[in-house]
């Protein structure tokens, strides 16, 4: 908690108007929040408040490590594409991860949104959320910041790649 606290205190740019005590109440009252946000924390996402949908009334979490988390890289993209290969295996999938720490992907727009708060991923990048017409066509979505412009690309879902990863996203 401690952590999360001080990242929010030096990063006020990413959440102007929201007050930490809310935040922090918020999360002592959901012990599978912040156990999520442990998750990102012991791999490498540095997790911090990027917002609040005040539709939903939840606090918007996400990894703000400047690169994609180095704990998450490697990875296809989800567990049929990992189960397509036949040799030459990554060790997980970007999916099922994300699953089983309790977040999600980033959409696109998600990651667009993220990049007006500073600009992350300049030397990796990070899978997204994939429409279905382009999964059931064997691709997968990834985004990347590069020349001050944020890109869309795609690949097959089977493709890992040292400097591919995930970034996770949790409403609280």
């Amino acid at each position: 908690m401690q952590t999360l606290k001080e990242r929010f205190t030096q990063n006020m740019n990413r959440h102007g108007g929201l007050e930490w005590a809310e935040i922090e109440a918020r999360l002592e009252s959901d012990a599978s929040k912040l156990w999520s946000l442990s998750e990102m924390e012991k791999t490498g996402g540095e997790p911090d408040v990027i917002g609040f949908d005040e539709e939903k009334d939840v606090f918007l979490f996400c990894d703000c490590s400047a690169e994609t988390p180095k704990d998450r890289r490697s990875f296809c993209y989800d567990r049929a594409a990992l189960e397509s290969r036949k040799k030459n295996k990554p060790i997980d999938n970007a999916k099922d991860r994300a699953a089983s720490m309790g977040v999600e992907l980033l959409t696109e727009e998600q990651y667009r949104r993220l990049q007006t708060l500073g600009e992350f991923d300049l030397k990796t990048s990070s899978w997204v959320q994939t429409p279905a017409e382009v999964r059931d066509r064997g691709g997968a979505l990834f985004c990347d910041r590069r020349f001050g412009r944020v890109f869309l690309y795609h690949n097959g879902a089977e493709s890992y790649y040292a400097a591919r990863g995930f970034r996770g996203f949790l409403e609280v």
